[in-house]
């Protein structure tokens, strides 16, 4: 692990704290905009324009418009996870996405998913 891996005790606290209240709005319905996926260089920067415009305290619109699920997207052979997302800090439990930073759970899922 990194030395940029390490978090303090305190911000271990506050990700888990906001991670359970972003599982339970998905949990209770909050409707996203899971497709369409962002593969395209210009899909993904119309998303991210979009994510730049917000607050980064506005996690229902970040969750909403990148799509997040709480539950990979795809099917069992191809599906598409935080865990395996390039941006996902595993230690952390963390979304390094500049236009999200949000703590989310390794099986969750969101439209700018990258290998």
């Amino acid at each position: 692990m990194s030395e940029e891996d390490v978090v303090s005790p305190e911000q271990q606290a506050e990700d888990s704290t906001v991670r359970k209240e972003l599982e339970k709005r998905l949990s209770n319905g909050l409707q996203t905009e899971i497709e369409p996926r962002a593969y395209s260089h210009e899909e993904i920067l119309e998303l991210v324009a979009r994510l730049q415009d917000l607050s980064e305290a506005d996690y229902d619109s970040m969750m909403v418009i990148a799509g997040f699920t709480i539950k990979p997207y795809g099917e069992e052979d191809d599906e598409q996870a935080c865990e395996t997302c390039m941006y996902y800090k595993v230690h952390r439990k963390f979304c390094e996405l500049p236009e999200l930073m949000l703590p989310v759970e390794p099986e969750w899922s969101c439209r700018l998913w990258r290998i």
